[in-house]
């Protein structure tokens, strides 16, 4: 019943005709009145009819109708907006700002619900559409292309139909210069492209392009850049930027050969780490992920690391939490794989007497990677063993040998600490020469 009246009261075409559309609005908030409308006969093509009106106040009520219909979660009503496509992409080169960041709001939450939808915009232009869009001026007409994109760019399909169109478009060369200037201008908008920019590096094998874009010396300087700006002057929101552009750089170096990695960029990492540790633990997690993936192949990322002295703020890390234990112990694996230089190095902190609390944990993941640091470490300086040993590390690996996943390596270490110390070790003779 109210329902209709409403739609019959738009229909009328009488004079308070915008004040039924508001009213509908309203009801239209409803998941509920939602469905019911959908399915009477002609109510979406009255909304189209009036929404491509030629009265500026009419056009914009029926938007706004259109974009309460958008919100809902059932793909029913997001198909039932099917013959609206064509229109909302015409009207995102129009001259009202707001009805401009309608129509995008609404693309972007009818491409979440409905596959059919995207199938539709698809061959209707939406990637060009929004390629030119891409380049307003408006902070608001961004933030909305960044929407719709990342919306876009999730879906099942996007790596088959969605990302190479992207990629072939003007698209990725803004969305990098946008998440750069976040800082400056538009942060919102930088978050958007840099979510976007994850989900294209990580969903698509092929990053030449995005490479020859310079996307990770670009990236790289907005971290410098980030790191150098303090807390104290750090933008709101700082670290909703931080960490998709972690994430990109991650993915990036773990998809491509960069030796050679920027220095100043451990440092920056380590400001970064600092400067969100309390308030954002999660960016921590992040932060170590980027930190490994320079590491793992980089010998000259981890003499970097030693020679920044960066080593002691990395294993004040160790027990910040379940996960980052894990990946500090492995990144200290990726520098002490390197050698007996890397391992003497690391010896020189109180590692082994860090490690051994460690060996407690009930998580075998975290336990197991110690055990593969200690067999690195031992390997490298046969003389850390018999310290070990010293430090009571015996009975702390003997609680492994009954532990499946972890028995063969407890073991292979407490046969590396039963061998009798013979000579000094070469790690030995170089600890005890004068500084």
């Amino acid at each position: 019943g109210q329902v209709l009246e409403l739609l019959r009261g738009v229909q009328r075409g009488s004079e308070d005709r915008r004040r039924w559309l508001g009213r509908l609005r309203w009801a239209l908030q409803n998941e509920d009145t939602q469905q019911k409308f959908v399915r009477l006969d002609g109510s979406i093509r009255t909304l189209t009819g009036l929404f491509t009106s030629s009265l500026a106040e009419l056009q914009l009520e029926a938007a706004r109708c259109l974009h309460e219909l958008s919100h809902s979660s059932v793909p029913a009503v997001a198909e039932a907006c099917l013959p609206v496509t064509s229109y909302l992409l015409t009207y995102l080169s129009g001259h009202s700002l707001e009805l401009t960041e309608l129509c995008l709001y609404t693309l972007g939450n009818l491409v979440v619900e409905s596959e059919a939808v995207r199938k539709q915009l698809l061959p209707q232009g939406i990637i060009p559409v929004l390629a030119s869009c891409i380049q307003s001026p408006h902070e608001a007409v961004l933030e909305g292309v960044g929407y719709v994109l990342s919306q876009l760019l999730q879906a099942k399909e996007a790596p088959t139909e969605i990302i190479p169109l992207v990629l072939d478009s003007a698209l990725p060369q803004h969305m990098l210069q946008l998440v750069c200037s976040g800082l400056k201008a538009a942060m919102g908008a930088a978050v958007e492209f840099a979510w976007c920019l994850h989900y294209i590096i990580c969903r698509h094998k092929d990053t030449e392009l995005l490479l020859a874009l310079g996307a990770v010396p670009t990236l790289t300087s907005l971290l410098l850049d980030l790191a150098a700006h303090t807390p104290q002057e750090a933008p709101e929101g700082l670290e909703l930027l931080v960490c998709p552009v972690l994430r990109c750089l991650s993915n990036l170096l773990a998809q491509t050969d960069c030796q050679g990695a920027d220095r100043r960029l451990l440092i920056a990492l380590f400001l970064i780490l600092q400067c969100f540790l309390q308030q954002h633990p999660f960016l921590v997690h992040e932060c170590l992920w980027l930190l490994n993936n320079l590491t793992a192949d980089d010998p000259s990322c981890c003499s970097a690391l030693l020679a920044l002295d960066l080593l002691p703020a990395l294993l004040q890390l160790l027990t910040c939490s379940q996960m980052g234990t894990v990946l500090v112990l492995t990144v200290l694996c990726n520098v002490a794989e390197k050698g007996q230089f890397q391992c003497q190095r690391l010896l020189q902190q109180p590692l082994l007497a860090q490690l051994l609390p460690l060996l407690t944990l009930p998580d075998p993941e975290a336990v197991g990677q110690c055990l593969e640091l200690l067999h690195l470490l031992f390997l490298h300086c046969p003389e850390a063993a018999a310290d070990f040993t010293r430090q009571g590390g015996h009975q702390a690996l003997e609680q492994h040998q009954s532990t499946p996943e972890l028995q063969e390596r407890a073991q292979a270490l407490l046969d590396m600490v039963r061998q009798p110390p013979g000579a000094p070790s070469a790690c030995q003779a170089t600890l005890a020469a004068p500084p």
